[in-house]
């Protein structure tokens, strides 16, 4: 019997694209550092890479995967719309600046960043045109909580691919992952790992001896098997090794169920819900 591997764990979004579902995230990542992070990640076999305008380093993304020698095509590459960028004409000003910054042949997957007050449905235009344009693969929101998909979706021409928000079984946000489904949206989980602060869970860590794997990888396991794209910061070699080895396991409905229990509807970042 074959194992799965990467492969196994792509989806297809909303318009055919084909996106994997685990991926590096390169928040607060910079200069050389950036650029290490990315290539060892590409060359562990990371095919996914998330970056922001806001982070700052959307040229040492650029100079990582060209310098990586592995064919564009290969590479599904996300960028954002800052918060200051907001707005028709900003949003498309802002796409420009940020292809210019990561010099390469195309963006696959754009995103609103911040639903922010008062601007966000213009933006949302201007992100459209981009895909009718055929400039980006796909376009898509972040930290859109349901109220907030209930304001976009009866006025979009295209309905989101792809919601990037705070997930983990921490946070567990079972309606909004029930709503995406419904709507073909994948739900994309940054800060997964909660920063490593529940990794003492005694919970978790009793799930960890079970499958002779790390907090960490469980965690991530929970959310592939539940069809949640999941994009863990490293910089760090072996936590990049860790975070993918994922692959040779898979945890029973049963234990997929506990881990839902788990909630605590803990937060890192502040709940978007003030952009309301």
């Amino acid at each position: 019997m074959l194992l799965p591997s990467y492969q196994d764990f792509y989806t297809e979004l909303n318009n055919g694209v084909s996106m994997p579902l685990l991926g590096l995230g390169v928040y607060d990542m910079y200069n050389q550092e950036a650029e290490r992070a990315i290539l060892q990640a590409l060359e562990i076999g990371y095919r996914l890479i998330d970056t922001a305008s806001m982070y700052t380093n959307e040229v040492e993304v650029g100079n990582a995967i060209r310098q990586s020698g592995i064919p564009r095509q290969e590479i599904f590459l996300t960028t954002k719309v800052n918060d200051s960028d907001h707005g028709y004409d900003e949003a498309l000003r802002a796409f420009e600046n940020s292809q210019r910054k990561l010099n390469c042949e195309y963006i696959d997957l754009y995103l609103v960043h911040w639903p922010i007050k008062n601007k966000r449905q213009d933006t949302w235009r201007a992100l459209e045109r981009l895909y009718q344009e055929g400039q980006v693969r796909a376009i898509g929101v972040a930290n859109y909580l349901e109220p907030f998909l209930d304001e976009l979706l009866p006025s979009a021409a295209i309905v989101p691919t792809v919601n990037q928000v705070e997930f983990s079984p921490y946070l567990f946000l079972a309606n909004l992952l029930q709503r995406c489904r419904g709507e073909r949206i994948v739900l994309q989980a940054y800060t997964p790992l909660v920063r490593g602060e529940r990794f003492n869970d005694p919970k978790l860590l009793s799930l960890a001896q079970k499958y002779d794997k790390t907090p960490a990888q469980i965690i991530l396991r929970w959310a592939l098997q539940l069809g949640v794209s999941t994009i863990p910061k490293s910089a760090n070699p072996k936590r990049l090794q860790e975070n993918f080895d994922l692959f040779d396991f898979s945890i029973s409905d049963t234990d997929m169920a506990y881990l839902a229990t788990f909630n605590e509807d803990y937060r890192i970042v502040p709940s978007p819900i003030s952009m309301l």
